[in-house]
């Protein structure tokens, strides 16, 4: 099964991930945590250097980099799940999707570039306003992250996505022990659902 974490920066995803992975674990699942973008790649090392204003790419070479980073992991992800693993993301096809129809590219080309990748059996979107991430994060925030008005609309793409089958929507403003239980109820249904 493949999970992927969504939302905005800040939102707790890496926590509710790393809980989940123990949770799975205790009940005897074999679980790999991945987190995108993987900046200690090539193409992750890259992307780095755009977000931190060393490079200038237009937004769809962006999400192309974004893309290229998860391809870079498909032989990995395919042989896990082929092997009965639970693969946990933090962030996956649906970043791409948020950031970059936001920023006026098509919603169905950023789909459609990735449908070659293992798609998620479920997306977890951990949803917080854009004032919650700045607030818990003060300094050290890269160009998406400062642009308040871009994160208003990261957040309705991926609130209109939720809508999808496959995905949950859990309020990321509550306490970490309340989407922790929230997250392991929708995951450990689903996987009770595929036997």
């Amino acid at each position: 099964m493949l999970i992927a974490f969504e939302g905005l920066d800040q939102s707790g995803k890496e926590t509710q991930a790393e809980r989940l992975a123990d949770a799975l674990r205790q009940a005897s699942h074999t679980v790999e945590l991945v987190s995108f973008p993987d900046y200690d790649t090539t193409i992750g090392a890259e992307i780095g250097r755009a977000l931190h204003g060393e490079r200038d790419y237009h937004a769809d070479v962006m999400q192309l980099l974004y893309v290229a980073n998860r391809y870079e992991y498909k032989p990995r992800l395919t042989e896990w799940l082929a092997a009965g693993r639970v693969i946990l993301c933090d962030r996956y096809v649906a970043s791409s999707v948020a950031y970059g129809e936001t920023q006026g590219l098509d919603a169905q080309w950023l789909a459609d570039v990735q449908r070659h990748l293992p798609q998620p059996d479920l997306t977890i979107l951990l949803d917080i306003a854009p004032a919650t991430a700045v607030a818990r994060k003060q300094t050290g925030r890269d160009r998406y992250e400062r642009d308040l008005a871009l994160l208003e609309r990261v957040r309705a793409s991926y609130r209109r996505q939720a809508q999808q089958a496959g995905w949950v929507l859990i309020d990321g403003e509550q306490s970490r022990d309340a989407i922790a239980a929230a997250v392991a109820n929708a995951v450990f249904q689903g996987l009770k659902a595929r036997g």
